[in-house]
């Protein structure tokens, strides 16, 4: 009987020192998932009501983004991440330029050069609701980096974005502004 019970905690221990280091293995870890999200209000000085939503989901090394808005003019307006996450100036420029940590000209997004912050022209319908959505591995969220959207501020211009005046595309004032925060 004394061995029987030798055996048997001789394989717990093995069982539980295989499952320890399978534990350990870095391959089985889940990748990494996390969101943060911006929630975009007019700026007093703009005369517009637009409000909406900026969503960034992550999923490994890709964050996808999704932009609502509603409320805006129809047409196309310019939609940029900005480099400051502040919306307190009543005209949104509180939020600074574009935010370009590679250095980049303005341009279109996926161009032969581009802000990491030019996201585009979002479409806006008669009802004035407009949808932007944007996935990259060139963005990271919440690691300090430079590339790290987090604490940024997500800019709705009242026109759109000609992707060739420097610095910004000539997209006119801003209409909607929102801080990019991360989701605990």
């Amino acid at each position: 009987m004394l061995s029987c019970n030798r055996t048997t905690i001789a394989l717990a221990l093995l069982l539980g020192v295989c499952l320890a280091l399978a534990g350990c293995d870095s391959d089985d870890q889940e990748p990494l998932q996390q969101e943060a999200i911006a929630e975009i209000r007019a700026t007093t000085t703009s005369e517009s009501n637009v409000a909406g939503e900026a969503v960034f989901t992550q999923d490994g090394d890709d964050i996808m983004l999704i932009v609502d808005i509603q409320n805006a003019s129809p047409g196309l307006h310019a939609v940029h991440i900005h480099e400051t996450g502040d919306c307190s100036a009543a005209d949104g420029t509180s939020a600074g330029g574009h935010w370009n940590p590679t250095g980049e000209d303005h341009g279109r997004w996926g161009g032969d050069s581009f802000h990491l912050g030019d996201l585009g022209n979002i479409p806006v319908g008669s009802d004035g609701t407009g949808y932007l959505e944007r996935t990259t591995d060139l963005w990271d969220m919440d690691t300090g980096s430079d590339r790290d959207i987090v604490g940024k501020a997500i800019i709705v211009h009242a026109g759109e974005d000609d992707f060739v005046s420097q610095p910004s595309g000539a997209a006119g004032g801003r209409i909607g502004c929102g801080v990019i925060e991360l989701v605990e």
